[in-house]
């Protein structure tokens, strides 16, 4: 295996070997547009198969959806509602594979309730409902990794949330399921992916997809975004996992109106509020039915999330940001069932993300909340495949399927074994936890940094402790984000393959949300500590700080608009005054 370290070099000698591929002895066999967990699972897959993968990515891993989701590995409970027992069922299936096996680091599980309101009816539908969760998740080989579900009092309900408020349910049915750091989840994907021979660039922009004599695509010519160099790949299969950007990434074949099987994508917006945990008493999380989505309460490090909102987006795709009347809406219905209400003076962070739903035939009119989450795989001309749909957590099912159809007939005889391949961090995870006293008496750590480190890098923590060793600096929390030690910022460049401060702050920490400041106050620290590892000069330096401080601001004025369309347009003045980095695909 090759190293699973990302930098900078490692992107060079990637985007050397494309630049190679345009001879038929080093044609790739597999080339992935889009970074996101589908893309990351799509690389991952196609190079265990023994085939030449490159995956190629337009800004940072999980710029886009990626890395602004519920944080939740689920079955979709809600889905039992429309019936849609096969989708749940391979949910279930993959929420448990990667407790279980692929990422008990990353994925941990959670308890939730759902409370009720009426005594008799609802809690015998309601618990129905979560027995046949349960159900489907047992008829899976193997170690349940949960425990089942259990009917609760309204005693043992107030309990388990004590801020729950005392008129809003007489009981609850407490069920299990999980969560992730869904950006840390892509970024080990990507890593794992290359330490198996995946070449793999970030900041890397397809612009056209190259055909051949028959008409059948055979590559795409890129642009390394950081220096400006256009590339020409050639691949025998490309892949379109692009997301949200997927009829635009189509039509750079040149037939935008294709009938032979194009994917349509209706993106739908959803935003989250971060409030501290300390803000609401709890130990669970809360699911609640809205008239329009779902509202999450869900314990997230030292947080909760609470979301989400669920509107069509009919705007640019590069920025989705939480308006005033999102915020409004969440808090209102958050604020239905909590004991104490909450205020914008306790929100720490908002982020939005778009959801790629598929979408049958015309966008025009059409309600998101009604398109179903199943993902789809086509090709809508020779030698391109597109892959649209689905969701975070069956990420790894939707990968295999993609590389089957890419690879037609060879897929029988190459079959996917993903399944057996545990993530970078995973392999070793029990010797790393126990050999983490010794590492905490050495360099002062407290057990919750302990368990951060932890759940963050898995065994892959014995990296971090070589750099504390060589530097005992980097042992130190940030002084203004005690939450990350100065080696994780180190890490996120030497092991991680950030390229800018927006890496770092956005996608490797995520103290966009996490800090009231989104950042703001650590930014020159950070800088400071990957600057020398980039080589980056004064200037630079001031222009990543410059560039992380108008995203801020810029992000800050949308949030008071009233709707998304003078959030775009408060965005879009703010770049005027102060140019961010242009955000890309993921």
């Amino acid at each position: 295996m090759a190293s699973t370290r990302l930098t900078a070099e490692s992107r060079e000698q990637a985007l050397a070997t494309l630049a190679a591929s345009t001879e038929i002895a080093t044609e790739l066999d597999v080339l992935v547009i889009g970074g996101g967990v589908t893309g990351a699972g799509i690389a991952l897959d196609a190079v265990t198969r023994g085939l030449s993968t490159a995956l190629v990515e337009a800004q940072d891993w999980a710029q886009g959806t990626s890395s602004r989701s519920s944080k939740l590995v689920h079955g979709g409970l809600r889905y039992l509602q429309m019936l849609d027992f096969e989708l749940v069922h391979e949910a279930l299936t993959e929420r448990d594979l990667l407790l279980r096996e692929l990422a008990p680091h990353l994925v941990r599980p959670v308890p939730f309730l759902y409370p009720l309101e009426h005594r008799v009816w609802e809690r015998a539908y309601v618990g129905a409902g979560i027995a046949m969760y349960d159900i489907l998740a047992t008829l899976t080989p193997g170690r349940r990794p949960m425990p089942f579900h259990r009917h609760l009092t309204k005693g043992q309900m107030e309990a388990k949330f004590p801020d729950l408020a005392h008129d809003a349910a007489v009981g609850a049915v407490q069920y299990w399921d999980a969560s992730v750091d869904d950006a840390r989840l892509v970024t080990t994907l990507v890593r794992t992916a290359a330490s198996y021979g995946a070449y793999v660039a970030s900041r890397t922009q397809v612009v056209s997809l190259t055909q051949g004599s028959t008409g059948a695509v055979n590559g795409a010519v890129v642009v390394d975004l950081e220096t400006g160099r256009e590339i020409t790949v050639r691949a025998r299969a490309v892949i379109n996992a692009t997301g949200v950007w997927t009829e635009e990434t189509q039509e750079l074949a040149g037939q935008p109106d294709s009938p032979a099987g194009g994917l349509r994508v209706l993106a739908s917006k959803g935003i989250h509020l971060v409030v501290p945990r300390d803000r609401i008493r709890g130990h669970v999380g809360l699911i609640l039915q809205t008239e329009k989505s779902v509202l999450f309460v869900i314990p997230w490090s030292r947080y909760w999330i609470i979301g989400t909102t669920d509107t069509p987006w009919r705007l640019q795709p590069e920025k989705p940001v939480a308006t005033s009347a999102d915020v409004d809406y969440v808090l209102e219905h958050a604020n239905a069932v909590l004991a104490h209400p909450l205020t914008r003076e306790d929100i720490i962070g908002t982020y939005a993300g778009l959801r790629p739903l598929l979408q049958p035939g015309t966008k025009a009119g059409t309600s998101s909340a009604k398109v179903s989450r199943e993902h789809t795989v086509a090709s809508p001309t020779a030698g391109l495949t597109v892959i649209a749909g689905g969701k975070l957590t069956t990420y790894r099912v939707m990968a295999k399927d993609a590389v089957d159809f890419a690879i037609g007939q060879r897929a029988a005889a190459l079959p996917s074994i993903t399944h057996q391949i545990p993530l970078t961090g995973a392999i070793g995870l029990k010797a790393v936890q126990r050999q983490a006293r010794a590492w905490s008496k050495r360099f002062g750590w407290r057990p919750p940094m302990v368990d951060h480190l932890l759940h963050r890098y898995g065994s892959n923590l014995t990296d971090l402790v070589e750099l504390c060793e060589a530097d005992p600096g980097l042992a130190a929390p940030l002084a203004n984000a005690p939450a990350y030690l100065r080696a994780e910022v180190h890490h996120a460049v030497s092991h991680e393959g950030a390229l800018h401060l927006e890496d770092v702050l956005a996608h490797r920490t995520r103290l966009i949300y996490e800090v009231q400041d989104r950042g703001v106050a650590a930014a020159q620290e950070v800088a400071d500590i990957v600057g020398p590892l980039l080589g980056w000069d004064d200037a630079t330096r001031e222009r990543e700080i410059e560039t992380w401080h108008s995203r801020v601001e810029a992000e800050l004025e949308a949030l008071r608009a009233p709707d998304d369309e003078t959030a775009e347009h408060l965005m879009e003045e703010a770049e005027e005054v102060a140019p961010m980095r242009p955000l890309g695909q993921a």
